[in-house]
């Protein structure tokens, strides 16, 4: 297993695998996005980074993330999805993304770091719990779409 900075033409694969998380998290028409916006943002638009796991020249998970401001603390890194494949779970695949986006946070100084994780997900919130992160039960989400 290596994990690498995703590149140009990763874009279809990391789809995929975003479409199988919204598929386990009971939301699989929730996905717009599209691998051509992906491919935009990530590359064109430098927005967003993703890093990838790949065995054997196929990519098994991903990690999506990008930088955020707090009025409070100054710039931060929002980790937005960290994926794996059911099959190549409990291998420590996704504990290595996991620590390449907190790489990814601390050499670019940011004070904090933040994520989500659905209250019914309890092996992701054991994964968490085990990287010893704050999980705020105080804070509530808003959202607008548009």
């Amino acid at each position: 297993m290596r994990l690498r900075e995703a590149q140009q033409g990763d874009e279809v694969k990391i789809m995929e695998l975003i479409h199988a998380l919204a598929v386990y998290e009971k939301a699989p028409n929730e996905v717009i996005n599209t691998a051509a916006n992906l491919q935009r943002d990530l590359f064109e638009k430098k927005i967003c980074h993703a890093i990838v796991a790949e065995i054997q020249g196929e990519i098994v998970g991903f990690a999506l993330y990008y930088f955020a401001y707090s009025t409070w603390k100054g710039q931060c890194l929002y980790l937005e999805d960290l994926f794996v494949q059911p099959t190549f779970r409990q291998h420590g695949i996704g504990k290595q993304l996991f620590d390449a986006v907190v790489s990814a946070a601390k050499s670019n100084n940011v004070k904090r770091m933040d994520w989500q994780v659905l209250a019914w997900n309890e092996p992701a919130l054991a994964f968490y719990k085990k990287q010893a992160a704050l999980l705020d039960d105080e804070w509530i989400n808003g959202r607008l779409f548009f």
